[in-house]
């Protein structure tokens, strides 16, 4: 199946949910208007990341989310699954969340919602103070193929887009805020290591990922940008620019992931030794 993906660049208003709201339906029509079928926008586009405190005044419920974009976005010529980061309020819990989002015939569908499960507490992080971690693999069945969520620092502990492959994801889906940190290259050592991870994680799993960078200046620190987008034979599909707003448009061909695993044994290798393999983790 081919289909174009469009990861947005985006520099929220720090808890500014209306506004925050209005500037991300603009960026799926224009999307939606470019041919996109898939956009994707950063972690925590809602409100900004470093609220701390703040946390619950910006949390939204995903059926509450859905609802509000679906009233800005409107009417569109053809569907559109939407994939954007937010706090998430659920019951007496808080969570740093993405929602999956199928809009079409004027109703919007949150088909998953996923919850951080690594939550980084060193440098400029303590994400764990303010949100609670979550219990499950992101994992949705879409028109696409099964689409896998992580966000942010879950794809730099290697089990999670491992278990999310296993799972069935072809395609994984990495929100992000990762704010500039280490500038010994001609690029923020942080953005360096992500684009190795994700080469990694296609190169060994045959996936595409799509990764889309918060960007702007929260409180001194600024956000990167550069978003990143790679093929299953772990080849850079695209890369967004540094800091600024942009959307960055991909073509997708899913045949491509059959194609790469019947090339590399990888995959096929660790399904098969998968029950030993849990066995051995038993034993830890």
């Amino acid at each position: 199946m081919r289909f174009k993906a469009a990861c947005v660049q985006f520099a929220p208003k720090k808890a500014e949910i209306e506004d925050n709201l209005s500037s991300i339906a603009r960026h799926a029509q224009t999307a939606v208007a470019q041919g996109a079928s898939l956009v994707v926008f950063p972690e925590t586009s809602t409100s900004g990341y470093f609220l701390e405190g703040g946390v619950y005044e910006s949390s939204l419920r995903p059926d509450e989310l859905a609802e509000r974009l679906a009233a800005k976005i409107g009417a569109l010529s053809e569907p559109l699954d939407l994939v954007v980061g937010f706090y998430e309020r659920a019951d007496e819990d808080l969570f740093n969340s993405v929602a999956y989002i199928t809009f079409e015939d004027g109703q919007a569908t949150v088909r998953q919602v996923y919850r951080k499960f690594f939550l980084p507490t060193y440098g400029v992080f303590d994400e764990e103070r303010f949100v609670s971690r979550g219990r499950e693999l992101g994992v949705v069945e879409t028109r696409f193929g099964k689409v896998g969520l992580l966000i942010c620092e879950d794809v730099w502990h290697s089990i999670m887009p491992t278990l999310t492959v296993l799972a069935g994801a072809t395609i994984l889906v990495v929100p992000s805020a990762s704010p500039a940190r280490g500038f010994e290259g001609d690029k923020p050592g942080n953005l360096a290591r992500y684009e190795d991870l994700l080469l990694a994680i296609s190169r060994e799993h045959s996936v595409f990922c799509l990764n889309s960078m918060l960007c702007g200046f929260e409180g001194g620190k600024g956000f990167v940008g550069g978003s990143i987008a790679v093929d299953p034979m772990g080849h850079f599909l695209n890369r967004g620019p540094l800091l600024e707003e942009h959307m960055m448009l991909v073509d997708i061909d899913t045949d491509l992931v059959h194609i790469a695993r019947s090339q590399s044994p990888l995959l096929g290798d660790l399904r098969a030794a998968w029950s030993d393999l849990a066995s051995l983790a038993k034993d830890l």
